[in-house]
């Protein structure tokens, strides 16, 4: 990629901006383009953000210019508003990771967005383009005219941009409860079914790390759901003692009325009337049927038990997540779903239907122990088990939470 390390180059003459005249920042705007982009392309992206500020051009990045103590999602809509424009450095792991996020964070910055145009830098050859950047005119950084274009774009005046190399942002059609990347169990590959999967705790993921405010909430939540593998110890002892005395219950049950006759037989026997072989091997066979009866119950039986465990156990994560506007879900055990949903208004409408705060927020957390987790899949399945409410939610277009909660309310599901 011989733009890539020219820009990278020291030696390199710096853009110049003597061709074209800088944007005047008007009322309200500190910035003249916010950039987004991966931390794998730190390097490239810094040595691009260096050589803009040389030209004179106001850049915003969030390592050295979001406010600390504020979240990270009040911290880029001001920044956003506060710029002329939004330039997004298009990598692979860009799109992997981060795509997902920065799309569900524009939808409810599409107000400020409006005018704002965005510009897609594409960083190398083959970059799957996302849909709703499909309609924009993007700059290659291997292009020879790279940085003339680049410049072009920065310094032409928004409303001037629609014979540009960009059109105006148009706010895509993707809005707050948008499906994140599934996490996958570290364990999953030879996974049993009946097993629990393993999720890493050790770092939060990059499509988390710019929602989440407090990492260490993400941590606790995962190890809460990791913590049923080993509470599973117990319940492996415990059902095996209980196939145990399955299997006395039907030992004795088929030599009690041997006991019973005791005298009897022991003389048929003495007196070679009665095979002892032919007693033992039927009911030998009787007790291996049982056995194994029971083994292929309690297999099929902690296939629903561990993913029900784990609903449990996710519900209690998201008590946790809920505050970050992050929510899981569980279908499986060996895969996570997650949504990005603020639950503020829904959480609202539970105070107000109890007329009392305290009552209306411990009601709303219960909702979240047991509903949180089938709401979430439903989310990202983008499909809910009941036709679409009739009156409007707290999430437009689908269904809010406090919705999903009475349509399960009516079929008896509070457990």
């Amino acid at each position: 990629m011989e733009e890539i390390s020219l820009l990278q180059d020291p030696e390199v003459q710096p853009l110049s901006p003597f061709s074209y005249v800088l944007p005047s920042l008007r009322d309200g705007e500190s910035y003249h383009v916010f950039i987004s982009y991966s931390s794998t392309d730190y390097q490239w992206t810094h040595s691009l953000i260096e050589q803009l500020e040389s030209c004179g051009l106001q850049v915003c990045y969030h390592e050295r210019d979001f406010t600390p103590g504020r979240s990270v999602l009040e911290n880029m809509s001001d920044c956003i508003q506060e710029s002329q424009k939004v330039l997004l450095v298009l990598s692979p792991e860009f799109v992997r990771s981060r795509w997902c996020l920065l799309e569900a964070n524009m939808s409810l910055f599409r107000d400020c967005l409006e005018r704002k145009p965005i510009v897609p830098v594409l960083l190398e050859p083959g970059v799957s383009i996302p849909l709703h950047l499909c309609h924009l005119t993007y700059l290659e950084a291997n292009d020879p005219d790279f940085k003339n274009k680049l410049l072009k774009v920065l310094c032409t005046p928004n409303q001037q941009l629609q014979s540009s190399t960009v059109v105006p942002f148009q706010p895509p059609s993707i809005y707050n409860g948008k499906a994140l990347q599934p996490l996958t169990a570290v364990n999953a590959e030879g996974l049993y079914k009946w097993d629990s999967g393993q999720f890493s705790d050790m770092e939060v993921p990059d499509q988390l790390r710019l929602i989440i405010e407090d990492h260490e909430k993400y941590r606790e939540a995962v190890r809460i759901i990791n913590g049923i593998r080993e509470n599973r110890v117990y319940t492996v002892w415990t059902r095996a003692l209980m196939a145990v005395i399955v299997t006395i219950v039907l030992l004795l049950t088929i030599f009690i009325p041997s006991l019973l006759m005791g005298s009897k037989i022991a003389d048929l026997i003495m007196h070679k009337k009665l095979d002892l072989s032919a007693a033992i091997i039927p009911c030998l066979y009787c007790v291996s049927l049982g056995a194994i009866i029971q083994l292929r119950l309690w297999k099929k039986d902690e296939v629903n038990y561990i993913v029900r465990e784990m609903q449990k156990a996710v519900g209690k994560a998201n008590l946790l997540l809920s505050q970050e506007k992050v929510l899981m879900g569980c279908c499986s055990n060996s895969q996570i779903y997650l949504v990005y949903v603020s639950l503020d208004g829904c959480k609202q409408e539970f105070i107000q239907t109890f007329s009392d705060q305290d009552v209306g927020e411990e009601m709303f957390q219960r909702a979240l122990m047991f509903f949180s987790s089938g709401y979430t899949c439903c989310l990202a399945k983008r499909h809910f088990p009941f036709p679409q409410p009739s009156s409007s939610g707290h999430l437009e277009g689908r269904v809010c939470f406090c919705q999903y909660v009475s349509q399960q309310l009516r079929k008896d599901k509070w457990e």
